[in-house]
């Protein structure tokens, strides 16, 4: 297989700094460009770190972008206009911009996740199923804990389990979205789904699904204990993208659940 040519965006973030730990394991990969929304004047296995711009882009052949909506939308413009495959592991997107990115979608071929990890995304598939065989007589709620630098709340991989109980549901998930409570001991079920972020210490990540019939409750869990795990989950969505024509994926496709 010939070496993937690999940019990698918000590289002094924490995941960006895991993916480059990652690629200097897998000989699939050579890393040709390193970005940040900010000039740094720093260097990374040799290479400068570079505002995004279409000359730094050009010699790769897929990005991977783990920054801030606002960011991402900056390297979907370019990488349209390259025609370079894009992994997007950023999270926080509102409604309207998750349908510009399925837009963007339509030129090159995008994987999106709000979780890289195989084990979340399997847990996301646990989840629809649970909702869809419980019915209307379960509420549900969701739990998620991260280290205390993480800013966004409810996390990515918390919102997605969100859409897999409405899609259980065969329901909008816009519209169960219940509650955010931010570092609450304890939350309420409601007839929406509620969520509940904590933010301490330096967890990598946590995630809880309860399911309550007031008389039982069902739950589904993953904790992740090696950054490494997202990583390795993105590279090898990196290597499953470059087969892919123009079109939204997402780890699902690659883990191929029905």
């Amino acid at each position: 297989m010939k070496k993937i040519n690999l940019a990698v965006t918000g590289c002094l973030g924490r995941m960006g700094q895991q993916i480059i730990k990652s690629v200097r394991k897998d000989k699939n990969f050579k890393l040709v460009a390193i970005t940040e929304n900010e000039k740094k004047n720093k260097k990374i296995d040799g290479l400068k770190i570079n505002l995004n711009n279409e000359q730094i882009f050009k010699k790769a052949n897929l990005i991977i972008d783990f920054t801030i909506p606002k960011c991402t939308f900056q390297i979907l413009k370019i990488a349209t206009k390259l025609k370079k495959r894009v992994i997007i592991g950023t999270t926080g997107f509102t409604k309207k911009e998750e349908n510009l990115i399925r837009k963007f979608s339509k030129k090159i071929p995008i994987l999106k996740a709000g979780n890289m990890s195989l084990g979340i995304n399997l847990l996301m598939y646990l989840t629809e199923i649970t909702s869809s065989s419980l019915g209307k007589n379960f509420l549900s709620k969701i739990h998620e804990i991260h280290h205390k630098h993480k800013k966004d709340y409810p996390s990515g991989t918390a919102l997605m389990l969100g859409k897999g109980i409405a899609e259980g549901k065969k329901k909008n998930f816009y519209n169960l979205m219940g509650k955010k409570y931010l570092n609450k001991k304890d939350f309420p079920y409601g007839n929406k789904i509620n969520f509940n972020s904590s933010r301490k210490g330096e967890i990598i990540g946590e995630h809880e699904v309860k399911f309550s019939s007031g008389k039982e409750i069902i739950t589904l869990n993953h904790e992740a204990f090696d950054r490494a795990l997202y990583s390795e989950g993105a590279l090898s969505a990196a290597k499953w993208l470059m087969n892919k024509k123009p079109g939204l994926y997402s780890m699902r496709d690659l883990m191929n659940f029905k």
